[in-house]
């Protein structure tokens, strides 16, 4: 028999197994799109962790983290690139760098990098944080940058450009902001920035997953003794995913980037797993930042009297039946990524893909959908 007509078969007898309970169908659901999926040749490898009031209802891994080894995903312990799913995680620390007052929101970026070249305007770590600056977006190959830049030493990059408008009169979403607070965060306490998310977010919320890509630190930091997450050797153990981009004929291997230097904009890597952790956490107000400081993070900026639908580092809107939700998509050189966290339904929705972008997000939505 046909594997889809097969499956198809199987899915219409656990209906009737169910009684059409909608949770569980749901789930059935969910599954049977997502199997269609990756039968369609629509991903490499997926991994989903779906979380309701604090359990995992739904977690499985479709396809392959390497299609030439066959080797299947585990939700648990493959580790994918998440792109701008890193922006929340950088929020995360920079709202404790604010609490600890090591930093403002509303202080200029020169206060902490005051030899970076001054523009037209002045802007702030908020307009930063909010993609109000006038920071530009990428150009030519910069998405796929492949130097072994510091963080401090890659603002170098756009140090030169002018600013695309006047700080808080529009809105521009781009990594590079990112880019730029973390380099402010480092200069502001001293620290490496992959050293203070360690500490104030990784480690405390149990997120034992999420990693680095490379270790290349700034030369005021060199020789400081900082322990190194090697993801070479988790590379050598099969846990991270070949990465991979959509072309004509099918999957092929992504080309090489070196994402250290926009950590905080789109560099870590994790599992589903821990970022649904890391979701469930702020359900569970297990984040320590102050509820005020937090709202700040989580609310919606306005430009000219609308919604942006971003608030710092957080994408905050509401999807199309108009269920409120916070949280962030993303999409970078062999990694796409979905990580939904929404309040009044308490589900957390956290899904990886090992692919640049493969323009599946509709089939995603509906994914989504079903668990509701």
């Amino acid at each position: 028999m046909n594997p889809i007509l097969k499956y198809l078969k199987n899915v219409f007898a656990t209906k009737r197994v169910l009684d059409d309970d909608p949770t569980l169908m749901g789930l059935v659901k969910a599954d049977a799109l997502l199997q269609d999926m990756f039968t369609s040749d629509k991903f490499p490898g997926l991994a989903i962790t779906v979380l309701k009031e604090g359990k995992t209802i739904f977690q499985k891994g479709y396809g392959y983290t390497d299609i030439d080894k066959k080797q299947y995903v585990d939700p648990k312990n493959s580790i994918f690139r998440i792109a701008s799913v890193s922006k929340p995680i950088a929020a995360t620390a920079l709202a404790h760098m604010v609490q600890e007052g090591v930093i403002s929101l509303d202080e200029s970026f020169y206060t902490y990098l005051p030899k970076y070249p001054k523009k037209k305007w002045d802007f702030t770590i908020r307009q930063l944080a909010s993609h109000t600056a006038g920071i530009r977006v990428y150009k030519g190959k910069e998405f796929a940058l492949n130097e072994p830049l510091a963080i401090k030493d890659s603002l170098s990059i756009l140090e030169n450009d002018p600013l695309v408008f006047k700080p808080g009169t529009d809105y521009l979403y781009n990594s590079f902001d990112w880019v730029m607070i973390s380099a402010a965060m480092q200069e502001a306490s001293g620290i490496p920035f992959e050293e203070y998310v360690q500490k104030t977010v990784l480690n405390p919320l149990g997120m034992h997953h999420t990693f680095c890509p490379e270790r290349h630190l700034d030369d005021d930091f060199k020789g400081a003794g900082i322990e190194v997450n090697d993801i070479a050797v988790l590379k050598e153990q099969n846990q991270v995913t070949t990465f991979y981009t959509k072309g004509v004929t099918g999957f092929r291997k992504a080309v090489s980037v070196d994402n250290f230097y926009k950590l905080a904009g789109g560099g870590y890597l994790s599992t589903s797993e821990d970022v649904a952790k890391f979701g469930q956490a702020f359900l569970d107000k297990k984040v320590a930042i102050d509820g005020a400081i937090l709202n700040q993070f989580l609310t919606a900026q306005q430009v000219n009297g609308n919604s942006t639908y971003y608030g710092l580092g957080w994408q905050v809107s509401e999807d199309a039946k108009g269920r409120k939700f916070f949280g962030h998509v993303g999409s970078g050189v062999g990694g796409y990524s979905n990580f939904f966290v929404y309040p009044k339904e308490q589900l957390v929705f956290s899904i990886l893909v090992n692919s640049t972008d493969p323009k599946i997000q509709e089939d995603l939505d509906v994914v989504i959908d079903f668990f509701f």
